[in-house]
């Protein structure tokens, strides 16, 4: 065997002790041939510019993070945090002095390679278990993929005032293809709204709300803390979705759990749903609507990747 093979092999020995660490359900697949298909697809990334996009795409994005600590099956949920500079003594137009944001390009931070910030931990007992952590997964989604980044926690920290967790910059990541069944994000701005029917029963009124994402097998939205009552696991509700304040379909849907996820000024509560697809043509409606939710999404990257300069992962 030649040096370049020793080194090769080496390397491919230290990445598989690696992938396992962060990863240890799957480290019975991390085989050389795997590993080394990995590095050539892509969808293993080893150093920090290849990885940097994915969390650029995270934060910028507002994406829902699942997080696992120690190879554990609990999963936590976060959101990425920016980390502006504080306020500083500033002229304003007016020639007066004041407490100002200097400019700061959204994101700028990833780019030093050195660390990421997350929200606290929901359920907050997270907050507890991964200060113990020697291994913190992260996993969030795109429009076709999962992505998987390996991290551990270095501090408990404030960003104006804000309580957030300072995590490394990803060791490693992986990209996995069809990982679930395709969800789209439903964009802040676009007119798609629901109405979940009231139950007598369970003292529910008819509950307004919006959805958060989509698929044509489920869905999640968002609801009140106080509805959270409201709702119990396996129970079957009914769901109106309206566009542009027109109703286009219901559909019978079964509660599969009831969460909540930190954002960066509030907590968001949410009821995540599985639909009951009861012809073909509530299929097709189901999934023209996710195609449009789909269709706003793109735009609203393409919209945020052209603001912020960075070319974010669809």
């Amino acid at each position: 065997m030649t040096s370049d093979e020793d080194k090769r092999a080496l390397q491919i020995h230290n990445l598989k002790k690696k992938l396992s660490f962060y990863f240890p359900e799957d480290a019975h697949t991390f085989t050389q041939n795997a590993v080394e298909e990995g590095l050539d697809s892509g969808s293993i990334m080893t150093t920090p510019a290849d990885i940097l996009p994915y969390v650029q795409t995270a934060l910028i994005d507002n994406k829902i993070l699942e997080v696992e600590l120690n190879g554990a099956d609990k999963i936590y949920f976060s959101r990425m945090n920016d980390e502006p500079p504080d306020p500083e003594i500033m002229e304003n137009d007016q020639g007066e002095f004041e407490m100002m944001q200097p400019d700061y390009p959204p994101g700028e931070y990833l780019k030093s390679l050195n660390h990421i910030i997350c929200l606290p931990l929901e359920p907050g007992m997270g907050n507890h278990h991964i200060r113990s952590s020697e291994q913190v997964m992260i996993r969030f989604f795109t429009s076709s993929s999962a992505i998987e980044l390996g991290t551990s926690f270095q501090k408990l920290t404030e960003i104006q005032g804000l309580p957030v967790l300072q995590l490394s910059f990803p060791a490693i990541a992986r990209q996995i293809e069809g990982a679930r069944a395709f969800r789209a994000k439903v964009p802040g701005n676009m007119a798609f709204t629901l109405i979940i029917k009231g139950k007598k029963k369970l003292g529910r009124p008819n509950i307004d709300t919006v959805p958060i994402d989509i698929s044509a097998a489920g869905m999640s939205f968002e609801i009140q803390r106080e509805e959270q009552k409201l709702f119990q696991e396996e129970e079957i509700c009914n769901i109106r979705f309206f566009l542009d304040t027109e109703m286009h379909l219901k559909v019978n849907a079964k509660v599969r759990h009831i969460s909540k996820i930190r954002n960066r000024s509030s907590i968001q509560y949410c009821c995540g749903v599985e639909f009951d697809i009861e012809s073909r043509s509530m299929a097709s409606s189901v999934e023209g609507i996710v195609a449009s939710v789909q269709r706003a999404h793109l735009k609203e990257l393409a919209e945020l990747s052209e603001a912020s300069g960075i070319s974010m992962v669809r």
